[in-house]
């Protein structure tokens, strides 16, 4: 007779876990990369102004904000999981409904929808990950999430390929190619989705629903020995010693005003420095600083597709080992070197292999710094009792940014103010300026988290907290 035990699905590992969870991201790059590759066709074949398309491609930064402030309740509510899981549905429709728009109307409101996955996903998933993370490779793992993001921005211009081929393939990309990408996003989106369901609730959350002997279960599925995973489960128990207090005024008590203010303007930082801008527009930013045309600008935009990725394996391999904050002044100076290159090439209209090499620059500096190592921190600075929320303000506050540069960007791009005074390069300019701000914040303001357990993290800010009554 064969015994139950032997029937139970095989136990995941955190890193395979890990894994999984991660998809998330490669969905946000995904459909990075398919705009990226699409937004030059269908802004040609709606006839849209640069109003119009900035409003298209900037509208799902704003549902992502409403997605993230709503996941802040529907993860502790529903859980991590199912909180993924939504995400993963709404992505669906959104692919769906985006593929068959004939208007601006119904292209925006697919969106939009598409946003409120986004922001679902990027406030759980770096945060499911970091919960079921030892602390010593926690920063490895969640750049995983950002290795992700990266693939995923990179498949859908080899599907662009493969999906309009020929003599033709501009004409086909303008007519019709822009909607087979937006169908192309069922595929990762149905994968994730199965997967979810082979994941466990995160050992936090289940401690925050009293389910502690599932917790326990969960902690010595992840944990290398018994011990370590009963070290972890009375961590977790004091760390979640405050819970009858509710979470917003948590967030005000122990110095966690203070972190959740970091965690507002690393987020901010991370997308006013222009990455979103920089990556759905190369095309057209090519196009301008080296004479590409429409129909050749997907060869240049595989070259940012590919030293994007290159550059995230050096956050992986190094983020554990030299530190967050180091990662984040290396990167930013890289990042601002790489905008003044290609801001001064424009403005003195010498556009050629500087302008190329400081785009390569900026983002290869991004991709091992503001990119990966920004979620590392947003993901394991809040303590467990107060994360849902503080990460839901962090995400919203970013998701708004990005709306605000993805849609204002094309309307300053083309204004006669930027061509007349500036041609063509006030953006990397302004770009340029707020890497230096983040620069100099991270060095003043930011302090290192490597090594630290989640639980570490509270006493972490009530030690600064008391430091300062202290000092006054």
């Amino acid at each position: 007779m064969i015994k139950a035990t032997a029937l139970r699905r095989p136990q995941l590992t955190a890193i395979q876990i890990t894994l999984i969870v991660a998809l998330g991201g490669l969905l946000l790059g995904y459909d990075a990369g398919v705009v990226a590759t699409s937004q030059m066709y269908f802004t040609q074949y709606f006839s849209f102004t640069p109003a119009q398309q900035g409003w298209v491609i900037g509208s799902a930064g704003y549902g992502c904000f409403l997605g993230a402030i709503s996941a802040g309740y529907l993860t502790t509510a529903l859980s991590r999981k199912y909180s993924l899981v939504l995400g993963a549905v709404l992505y669906m429709i959104s692919a769906l409904g985006s593929g068959v728009a004939d208007s601006l109307s119904e292209l925006v409101s697919y969106r939009i929808i598409l946003g409120l996955s986004i922001g679902m996903i990027a406030m759980t998933a770096p945060m499911y990950i970091a919960e079921v993370s030892p602390s010593s490779i926690r920063g490895k793992m969640v750049t995983y999430y950002q290795l992700a993001m990266v693939v995923g921005f990179i498949v859908p211009f080899i599907v662009s390929y493969l999906i309009t081929t020929g003599d033709s393939s501009y004409l086909q990309r303008v007519s019709s190619g822009w909607r087979l990408m937006f169908w192309s996003e069922l595929v990762p989106a149905l994968t994730f989705l199965c997967l979810l369901f082979a994941i466990p609730h995160s050992p936090r959350w289940l401690m925050l629903r009293g389910r502690d002997r599932q917790a326990q279960s969960v902690l010595k599925q992840l944990a290398s020995d018994k011990q370590e995973a009963q070290t972890e489960y009375q961590l977790i128990a004091e760390s979640l010693v405050e819970t009858s207090v509710p979470a917003r005024k948590l967030l005000f008590k122990s110095g966690l005003g203070f972190a959740l203010f970091l965690g507002i303007m690393l987020a901010i930082f991370q997308q006013a420095t222009g990455i979103a801008a920089i990556l759905i527009y190369s095309g057209e930013i090519f196009s301008q600083a080296l004479g590409y045309g429409p129909e050749q600008a997907l060869k240049p935009q595989l070259w940012v597709s590919a030293v994007n990725l290159i550059f995230t394996f050096v956050a992986i391999y190094t983020v554990d080992s030299w530190g967050r904050k180091p990662l984040l002044i290396l990167g930013t100076l890289g990042m601002l070197l790489g905008l003044l290159a290609l801001a001064l090439s424009i403005y003195t209209q010498q556009m050629g292999i500087l302008s190329l090499m400081g785009v390569l620059l900026f983002v290869g500096a991004f991709a091992m710094s503001m990119g990966p190592v920004v979620w590392v921190m947003l993901a394991e600075i809040f303590p467990n009792n107060v994360r849902s929320l503080a990460m839901s303000i962090v995400i919203g506050a970013q998701c708004l940014v990005s709306a605000f540069v993805t849609n204002g960007f094309p309307i300053l791009q083309k204004s006669t103010f930027n061509e007349v005074m500036f041609k063509g390069a006030l953006p990397y300019f302004i770009f340029a300026s707020i890497c230096l701000l983040a620069m100099l914040f991270v060095w003043r303001l930011v302090p290192e988290t490597k090594g630290k357990t989640l639980e570490e993290m509270g006493q972490l800010w009530q030690s600064r907290r008391n430091a300062q009554r202290e000092l006054s």
